[in-house]
């Protein structure tokens, strides 16, 4: 294995994504960020950072709205409940929040279903313009890795937030897009031959397709969008009497381990 690529970088680093010039400017992929992108929105901003593209004010607020649609203060779910512990323990802010951010990567909910499906909609999209059938391509999805991720929902047989989501998405003008209806015809065909419902990942991994982000863009962008859920419940378990987050004595555990032994 050659060293080479390590000592082409040892004492430099070329980078077009951005550089502080301290006392003087900063910039961000080629743009002042005070001078040429102070006025933008947070998400506008974030967006352009990750793709290097200005996205149109619909794509932009279609994108915040999925942010909105996510953001459930419910401690029983698994990210927020970490977030929760960490307040209960008086843990500080950013550990707990984080914390629940990571957990939020799991592979049956979160980033990496996400990923996974919209990875689905463009190799399908690619297939049936070669002359494959939507069948034929769903059924080899499952013969060959078991899941199509968008469908069906751990917990649940519905996805409350679908109708929100594509009526927002008439309202801004995405709704008619090849992948988002390319996510409704799957759905059609699994309901029908596998019983299987549609979940959130599926409607909003075909818009994100239809805007036209990677899987890996897409990825980024949806990392911290747990974070206006999980800090409420950090807040309302910081809040509370320490520890009092779900305690259990010891006499709640039912189980059938071995009886208590004596030791010599």
């Amino acid at each position: 294995m050659s060293h080479q690529p390590l000592l082409d970088h040892e004492h430099v680093w070329n980078t077009r994504i951005g550089k502080a010039f301290l006392c003087e400017r900063t910039v961000m992929r080629g743009k002042d960020l005070h001078h040429e992108l102070g006025d933008w929105d947070w998400f506008k901003l974030y967006l352009y950072g990750i793709t290097g593209r200005e996205l149109a004010d619909n794509q932009i607020r279609m994108l915040s709205y999925f942010w909105v649609a996510t953001s459930y203060a419910d401690p029983s779910i698994w990210p927020n409940h970490v977030a929760a512990l960490g307040g209960s323990v008086r843990s500080t802010a950013s550990l707990s929040c984080m914390a629940g951010l990571a957990i939020s990567e799991a592979s049956i909910y979160g980033r990496r279903p996400e990923k996974r499906a919209l990875d689905f909609f463009y190799r399908t999209a690619a297939a049936l313009d070669k002359g494959d059938t939507l069948a034929a391509v769903v059924e080899r999805e499952i013969r060959e890795r078991k899941t199509i991720y968008g469908y069906g929902r751990p917990l649940a047989k519905m996805d409350e937030r679908i109708p929100h989501t594509l009526q927002k998405a008439k309202q801004l003008g995405l709704a008619e897009g090849r992948y988002l209806r390319l996510a409704l015809d799957v759905y059609r065909y699994l309901k029908a031959e596998k019983g299987l419902s549609m979940n959130i990942s599926a409607v909003n991994t075909a818009i994100v397709a239809d805007i036209g982000l990677s899987p890996e863009e897409y990825q980024l962008f949806l990392t911290p969008c747990f974070i206006t859920g999980i800090a409420p419940c950090y807040i309302d378990a910081r809040d509370k009497p320490e520890g009092a987050f779900f305690p259990m004595r010891c006499e709640s555990l039912s189980g059938e381990t071995r009886p208590k032994r004596v030791w010599d």
